[in-house]
């Protein structure tokens, strides 16, 4: 790999997993005090204004891979979020977890109730807490309140993957598609890698050369489909409407998020948590997947274009080994990375429309959890008409927070319709409008107005319950 390519690529898979960009500190001065220091080998930065209003927001970040992590620690998913709460008398605190490194979920669901517990002892009990978390720290977060009832006054979960060990199967879907279809009789380990680099490397070649070539771009297009990755990923453009614009956009999620972030290069860090491989796709029809995607269509087209037989290559997928899991691997992911949806307090999530790394359909399926196991009168969900991955602006950040606080003071929601909420956001200003463009190299920010909107994202594909 190129060196230009190895630094998009470890943007990519930071951001696209959940840590998006290095938060500016807000400036102490008289303002508030700060706390730091390390708890069980978990680092930790609290933030406590003068005037402290009896508020405790406990934020969880998203995966840091082992290239790549923010200067200090995360307090809020935009650092504008974090000065404006200071501003107004939130304090803030956050712990980078144990190895602070990849899918540290279940050292997070204790380093953060340390945290917690630290913060009673020495600073004070606050008067109402809420956990906020974007990406995988979205599942950190609802975890923390399904886990400590009477802890937690309420959520906010952001761009979140609720069913994590799904996301891991999902993913092994569209690999083995490319394997397949792409290079059926090369030596590829998709999961128990005995060299994880040579097959990362092997694998990255194959979908490299498939994409110059219509008919490869199509089967790429049906392993996204898969997994209903959707053919919008630039959030500083609008969503496209041309077939080529989709099928290179839905690519960009498929090899920047699936093929860096959940290829065999992947597989030993979250192998070596689990205690073996948790992902199988042992009786998965992919030909009745496909029907049921929203990307149905654009795959037709692309087959079309390319020339390609799509029942031919189904009826290979059907025909192909295919891989199990490790029932002890299985049961660690259910236990730490999938929420229950047993709401012990308020919970408010909200996604972009176009966000392909973790796809919106997580949240339809938590809402399908709560309706089960929880309260659905406790759950309000929310979306923003935008592409990328936790591409939000800070106003919208700060409504939603002020919507669930809320709901927690008042033990009624307040209109969450989205005209009332990106109202509410633009009253907010200009300083608070900048969105990072997740798949440039260097982190591009641009001013855009708040965007949530009505949406009905597609069901998750491989949903674990």
């Amino acid at each position: 790999m190129t060196t230009s390519r190895r630094t998009l690529v470890t943007v990519l898979v930071a951001v696209l997993l959940g840590a998006l960009f290095t938060a500016a500190p807000a400036a102490a001065g008289e303002r508030h005090r700060i706390h730091e220091g390390t708890i069980d080998g978990a680092d930790y930065l609290v933030k406590v204004p003068k005037r402290w209003n009896g508020t405790l927001v406990l934020y969880s970040h998203g995966l840091y891979v082992d290239l790549w992590k923010p200067a200090q620690i995360m307090l809020a998913t935009r650092p504008e979020t974090e000065s404006w709460l200071l501003d107004q008398g939130y304090a803030l605190a956050a712990s980078n977890y144990k190895g602070t490194f990849g899918h540290a979920i279940e050292e997070a669901l204790t380093d953060q109730i340390a945290l917690l517990d630290w913060f009673e002892a020495n600073v004070g009990k606050p008067r109402r807490t809420v956990t906020s978390g974007m990406s995988m720290g979205a599942v950190i977060s609802l975890k923390l309140a399904e886990n400590n009832p009477g802890r937690f006054d309420g959520v906010l979960a952001q761009c979140g993957e609720y069913d994590a060990h799904g996301t891991w199967n999902s993913a092994l879907d569209m690999l083995f598609a490319l394997k397949t279809l792409l290079a059926p009789d090369a030596d590829i380990d998709l999961v128990r890698p005995r060299d994880p680099q040579a097959a990362q490397a092997a694998l990255e070649a194959v979908v490299a050369e498939a994409q110059k070539t219509d008919a490869g771009r199509a089967r790429i297009a049906l392993a996204g489909a898969l997994g209903t990755v959707p053919g919008w990923a630039l959030a500083h453009e609008p969503e496209p409407t041309a077939s080529a614009d989709r099928l290179a956009q839905q690519a960009m999620w498929v090899t920047g998020a699936y093929l860096y972030g959940y290829g065999p290069g992947a597989r030993p860090e979250i192998e070596r948590r689990a205690g073996g491989n948790p992902s199988s796709n042992t009786g998965i029809d992919y030909r009745r997947q496909l029907v049921r995607s929203a990307g149905l269509d654009l795959v037709r087209q692309a087959y079309r274009t390319g020339g390609v037989d799509l029942d031919a290559d189904l009826d290979r997928l059907a025909a192909a080994p295919r891989i199990s899991a490790d029932p002890k691997a299985q049961a660690y992911m259910q236990r730490f990375t999938v929420a229950r949806g047993t709401t012990p307090s308020p919970v408010l999530t909200t996604h972009t429309t176009g966000d392909g790394g973790a796809v919106a359909g997580q949240t339809r399926w938590y809402g399908d959890q709560v309706r089960r196991d929880g309260d659905p009168a406790l759950l309000r969900q929310t979306y923003v008409n935008r592409g990328g991955h936790c591409s939000f602006n800070a106003a919208e950040e700060i409504v939603l927070l002020r919507t669930l606080l809320s709901r927690v003071d008042t033990g009624r929601w307040p209109s969450t319709e989205p005209h009332r909420l990106t109202a509410a956001a633009n009253a907010l200003g200009s300083g608070y409008r900048l969105v990072p463009e997740l798949f440039d190299p260097q982190g591009k920010e641009k001013a855009m107005p708040p965007s949530l909107t009505r949406f009905t994202p597609a069901p998750h594909p491989r949903p674990s319950r």
